[in-house]
């Protein structure tokens, strides 16, 4: 498999924690803004699965759960949890952009971009500052 495919693949993964994640967060907010972010995943999810089935790329299965980094027992938990998702996934994006071109690069930079833009949201949500990091997606 090629370290482009690898990427996507390891992306298509933390689309799926992140689909997962959204459950929980859902229960304590509602509104357009979860249900844009939880679609937003979907979408992406299954844009990749199709393209790594039909690329001859291997597309790594789903998990029945995943772990929370902690408890999601209110509206301020649901939202540092819809923050983290959010940059984590973002991470994964920009891991596959150094190995990607093209139209998958596109892919990459515009999933990173939103991914980046919506924990933005989220945090001006929470009332977390500061409200941007200088690098989305990178460890800090």
């Amino acid at each position: 498999m090629s370290e482009s495919a690898e990427a996507l693949a390891a992306a298509l993964t933390a689309e799926y924690a992140a689909i997962w994640a959204y459950g929980p967060v859902g229960v304590r907010l509602s509104g357009a803004e979860r249900a844009e972010a939880e679609a937003a995943h979907r979408a992406r999810r299954d844009a990749l699965v199709v393209q790594l089935s039909t690329g001859g790329g291997s597309v790594p299965p789903d998990r029945a759960g995943y772990a929370l980094p902690f408890p999601v027992t209110d509206r301020a938990s649901a939202l540092r949890l819809a923050v983290q998702v959010e940059e984590r996934t973002a991470a994964f994006w920009r891991a596959a952009l150094p190995v990607s071109t093209g139209a998958d690069r596109d892919r990459a930079l515009a999933a990173l971009v939103e991914y980046a833009v919506r924990a933005t949201r989220w945090r001006r949500s929470a009332g977390i500052a500061p409200l941007t990091v200088p690098f989305p997606g990178r460890p800090s």
